[in-house]
């Protein structure tokens, strides 16, 4: 491309490998920006952001283009949008363009900044004249705010009105950091406040010593004398009484979920734009033409512009104007992010918005990050799941399902257990709670399921939850808890019972004393039977009636003078040898039927010949929905959920609830330092955030609640790497504060004609006095005034 500005020439567009790069607006031209300065953004400039991600494997690498449009001149802001289309163009239109805006960050950008320490927004811009360098050295009061994504703001002034009690602060004094704790701040901000001093502290290394003191909320007058000194004189404490609370702080990075996603169709008319609902959630992508360009409201998680591959040049150069068009027309927040994608070039996070979306075909293996295909596996040995988490993952299988299980039914308010000669029936007006362990090369590992039956009630469904609990606890919170609704078992559930897995119509569980009860399926009754493997193979009560056949399935029928066991002519295998099963149980030789060759004895069983279900089998696409991590909050009772693009063990912080969406079920993780309400609320949440899921999730969705450091391999597996000893070797927060204690430098003050000679004082500070005056009046006690000039000697 002939015109394309000389500063993205740096890039070659041809270039199939991962590139990162950054330009700064400079009196309306694109510079750009050094590497050692990246994460730093000037509040008064814009800047663009390319990020080229290489993805190994027989797909596309997808790029991505990100505008940060700060607190900037809007001619420079101008610049910035018009000369990202440039850049758009010069890599061929097909990356992924975001709108950013100052303290509004998506997840994803202020994920490009993470190993950095975060975003630093710095006061000025390129007309200030300020530089890297200088800026370093300011006396400041830093703002740090974030759990996951970390950023760093200046205060408006170095004063306590400045300051929340739900933040970490940093005064920064160049040869001293203060690292302010605020009471109600988390133990995650607090050791990322830690962190990011310890980071300035390196920064500064070879050039000053720097000290860093960690002060408590409400222990300032704590500190040493000479550090209460130094401290009070930029946050004097008779001011303290001016912090504003915690809710004054704002809320954490994260977002709220309670917003029907809309998707609006774009024309042009005359020069004028007119953007027409097509309908509410849950979208398909179906409802998109190639033909036109199309605006997705997702609330305020931000606006899509999708632009189909028929849509003209100028729909495509003018998609992101006219998204801010529809903020402006719409009433919306100014801050609302954008992204504009095009046809074939839809992140995952865009296809995640929608209930389906069609995977390309591709010959071969297909590689994808945080994402393992739902294969189901006959036969394998269940030593290795533990050995090999992607096979955990894959299968969602904690082992065979040979271990030892116990079952209990509820009724009246508690557990009474079941005979082993009825392991694996089921009734569906009942509720059960399944106790199962299994070996592990270390220990013996638990899993709790408690099943809810369709037609239970609502007191059986929750004695059955709190069951699960108390079970739990007896076991020392080791278990791994599994909400499971009927018609949703899970596999490894199924592969309990061995294929043998019967669910009947009524309640309370049909058995007793050995007999069954008349609550039971009495002696005439059918049975139909449905599973593509012997693990997932089950057997459920229908109405005894022709129209309940379905030419996928085999169907048990029992009567009181024979039993027929109807094959059709889509069913499997091991349907077949589990209605063989199931017939097995009467001491009478079955009959089979197969579909076509039916005699009329057989439909005289049934009440006559009438029409049934006959389509083939239909195997339902991959809906291409990776597996997702989230932080879940409730605060001052408003649901929010915090996405954590391309997580790994790392992002489960140990003071969190957080929830891994991999779309079959959700895991919920119960991090050691989580608080109590949080721990009560974490299933609720999770079926909140399944409910307000924009893709028009499943309800009954099975749930798996872990507790960290007992992580079963079904989870793990989604991590990548995992590091089994990293919550017992990471640094604690107390370890983190006496880690930085003893990187302080032990300075001693003494006559600048006295340096090479052997005196010195006994009162020594614990921090360089360049920061202080010299005068008598200020200097420490046991200093003698004499001394007008002042040094530091380690």
């Amino acid at each position: 491309m002939a015109n394309v500005d000389a500063a993205f020439r740096v890039i070659d567009p041809r270039s199939k490998k991962s590139v990162f790069h950054i330009w700064r607006i400079e009196k309306m031209n694109v510079v750009s920006v050094p590497k050692e300065q990246y994460g730093n953004f000037y509040k008064g400039d814009s800047y663009i952001v390319l990020s080229a991600i290489e993805i190994m494997g027989p797909t596309e690498g997808r790029l991505r283009a990100c505008l940060q449009n700060s607190s900037s001149d809007m001619d420079e802001a101008g610049v910035a949008a018009y000369k990202t289309v440039e850049l758009d163009d010069y890599m061929g239109g097909g990356p992924v363009q975001h709108r950013e805006v100052e303290g509004h960050e998506s997840k994803l950008f202020m994920n490009y900044f993470k190993p950095k320490g975060g975003m630093k927004y710095l006061e000025g811009g390129h007309a200030s004249g300020f530089n890297h360098v200088e800026h370093k050295f300011r006396q400041r009061l830093l703002h740090v705010k974030g759990k996951h994504h970390v950023r760093v703001t200046e205060a408006a002034g170095m004063q306590w009105s400045a300051m929340n009690h739900g933040d970490v602060f940093i005064l920064d004094l160049g040869r001293v950091l203060f690292v302010w704790n605020g009471k109600e701040a988390s133990v995650t901000e607090k050791r990322m406040g830690c962190k990011h001093a310890s980071s300035l502290r390196d920064e500064r290394a070879g050039k000053m010593k720097t000290n860093i003191i960690i002060v408590e909320d409400g222990t300032e007058d704590k500190m040493d004398p000479d550090e209460l000194k130094m401290f009070s004189q930029h946050l004097p404490l008779n001011e303290r009484n001016e912090i504003q609370s915690k809710e004054a702080g704002g809320s954490d990075d994260k977002m709220d979920r309670k917003h029907v996603i809309k998707l609006y169709v774009c024309s042009e008319d005359e020069g004028t734009l007119k953007v027409s609902e097509v309908k509410s959630g849950p979208l398909s992508r179906k409802d998109m033409n190639s033909g036109d360009s199309y605006i997705i409201d997702n609330g305020s998680q931000g606006l899509w512009t999708w632009i189909g591959k028929g849509s003209s040049k100028k729909e495509r150069s003018e998609a992101m104007r006219n998204a801010i068009g529809f903020i402006n027309k719409k009433g919306l927040d100014p801050n609302t992010s954008v992204t504009r994608v095009v046809e074939g070039g839809e992140p995952t996070d865009f296809k995640c918005l929608f209930r389906d979306w069609p995977q390309p075909k591709v010959e071969g293996k297909v590689y994808s990050r945080n994402r393992v295909a739902k294969t189901i596996q006959t036969k394998f040995d269940a030593t290795t799941l533990h050995e090999n988490r992607q096979l955990a993952a894959e299968t969602q299988m904690f082992d065979d399902g040979s271990g030892r299980a116990e079952v209990w039914r509820v009724e009246n308010f508690d557990l009474v257990p079941q005979e082993k000669h009825h392991m694996g029936k089921f009734f569906g007006g009942d509720c059960y709670v399944i106790q199962y362990s299994y070996p592990h090369p270390d220990n013996k590992n638990h899993v709790i399921y408690y099943w809810q039956g369709a037609k239970s009630t609502t007191d059986e469904r929750g004695t059955s939850a709190l069951k699960a609990v108390e079970l739990d606890d007896a076991l020392g919170g080791a278990a791994v808890q599994v909400r499971v609704v009927q018609g949703k078992e899970p596999v490894h559930f199924m592969a309990i019972f061995d294929g043998k897995m019967i669910i009947f119509e009524g309640g309370k569980a049909g058995w007793e004393n050995g007999e069954k009860s008349t609550n039971g399926p009495g002696d005439t009754y059918m049975l139909q039977v449905r599973g593509t493997n012997p693990l997932n193979t089950k057997a459920v009560q229908v109405d005894l009636d022709a129209e309940s056949l379905n030419s996928n399935d085999v169907f048990v029928i029992f009567s009181k003078k024979a039993i027929y066991i109807w094959s059709g002519k889509g069913s499997t295998g091991d349907e077949r040898e589990m209605a063989k099963r199931i017939a097995s149980a009467s001491p009478r030789n079955p009959t089979m039927v197969f579909e076509g060759q039916e005699k009329e004895d057989f439909w005289t069983c049934l009440g006559g010949k009438k029409p049934y279900s006959s389509d083939k089998r239909l195997q339902e696409p991959d809906s291409g929905h990776p597996a997702r991590l989230f932080q879940l909050s409730n605060a001052a009772g408003k649901f929010t959920c915090d996405e954590i693009p391309d997580f790994a063990q790392p992002d489960l912080v140990e003071d969190d609830v957080m929830i891994l969406d991999v779309w079959d079920s959700v895991y919920i993780w119960i991090g050691s330092g989580a608080n109590q309400q949080e721990k009560k609320e974490a299933a609720r949440l999770a079926q909140e955030y399944i409910d307000t899921d924009p893709a028009g999730r499943d309800p009954d969705t099975p749930m798996y609640m872990v507790k960290q450091g007992l992580e079963p391999p079904t989870f793990t597996g989604f991590f990548g790497t995992w590091d089994r000893d990293m919550w017992s070797k990471g640094q604690s927060y107390q370890e983190l504060m006496q880690h930085l204690g003893d990187g302080n430098e032990a300075l001693t003050l003494v006559k600048a004609s006295d340096v090479n000679g052997d005196f010195s004082y006994d009162s020594v500070p614990k921090y360089p006095l360049e920061q202080l005056a010299v005068s008598a009046e200020e200097l420490p006690s046991g200093v003698d005034p004499s001394c007008k000039e002042v040094g530091v000697y380690k």
